[in-house]
């Protein structure tokens, strides 16, 4: 393995990369790097807890016109699983993000972040901000936390029946249990809550499945059992929106105008950041991109075309 400051330099060296990149407190981090672009940029995937694998089919249009740095975050996938939850927290995933940036020799990160993303996205900006050149967020959480998950949450339970909600509820206890069987509990949760999380479920279904369940069942009961509680944890209330005045990146902020995460509370992020502009995608909710596709992709390309960008 090659340490953070001997990596080569994207996109030529670089272009194929399938393993690990080891941090400076010795974690295991699984990065892939995809196109063949001359410009590079680093994917922020969602979560907590989550991985990469169930975004990189959908990010072809992307990787056709770019070189894309996909990696799992600490605490899921292929990553590292610490023991001491310490090594969690979100000063170790700013961290993280920073060394995956200097490991390939990134000197100005375009960040494309989606769901949870955004937010560890905007933290790594504060912390780093002329390490960033622009930023792409897609279905993310707002800029402060107040009571989003309530509210997301309450919009879910709206979307779906007592059935759904009861099987949903017992695909959670058993992906909780070491005992049960985690992939068939994982795809049991997602075959319910998949569904409020797209504008036309049935449809969507049909001609774009996903799959979230393909890590290894240890790897998906961490990111169930322990990254997700511990990682959003760390970040408190979080509430960056007066620090965000401070940013001079530019940002395209794009949310589905049926997402369950609270439109008005997600507008922020272009009120706060000088140069964000917003993008309210009709007749799609979580997954804008793969649900209205010739809406995404193109005003993504638009903006990262936009001279001095």
């Amino acid at each position: 393995m090659i340490s953070v400051a001997a990596a080569p330099a994207l996109p030529q060296a670089a272009r194929g990369f399938d393993g690990y990149v080891v941090t400076s407190d010795s974690a295991r981090l699984y990065a892939r790097v995809l196109g063949r672009g001359s410009d590079t940029i680093i994917f922020v995937h969602g979560g907590p807890g989550g991985d990469m694998t169930g975004i990189v089919p959908d990010f072809g249009p992307l990787i056709a016109r770019h070189t894309v740095i996909f990696y799992d975050q600490r605490g899921g996938g292929r990553s590292e699983l610490p023991a001491d939850t310490a090594r969690l927290f979100v000063a170790r995933q700013v961290a993280d993000l920073d060394e995956i940036r200097r490991y390939f020799h990134v000197e100005r990160a375009t960040l494309v972040a989606h769901s949870y993303g955004p937010v560890l996205a905007a933290a790594y900006a504060l912390a780093h901000p002329t390490a960033v050149r622009r930023m792409v967020f897609i279905g993310g959480l707002p800029p402060w936390r107040a009571n989003v998950f309530a509210r997301t949450e309450s919009t879910f339970n709206a979307r779906l029946d007592a059935g759904q909600r009861a099987r949903a509820a017992d695909a959670a206890k058993r992906m909780a249990d070491p005992a049960a069987d985690t992939k068939q509990a994982c795809r049991d949760y997602w075959a319910v809550l998949l569904r409020p999380r797209f504008s036309e479920p049935v449809r969507m279904f049909k001609e774009h499945p996903v799959d979230l369940c393909q890590s290894d069942a240890r790897a998906l009961r961490y990111g169930w059992n322990t990254s997700g509680r511990v990682v959003t944890a760390s970040f408190g209330q979080w509430d960056f929106r007066e620090r965000l005045r401070t940013l001079a990146m530019p940002t395209l902020v794009i949310h589905g105008e049926q997402d369950a995460i609270p439109m008005d509370m997600v507008e922020a992020w272009a009120t706060y950041l000088p140069r964000a502009e917003m993008l309210r995608v009709p007749n799609a909710a979580h997954f804008p991109y793969s649900e209205q596709p010739d809406v995404v992709w193109p005003a993504i390309e638009r903006f990262l075309a936009k001279p001095g960008r």
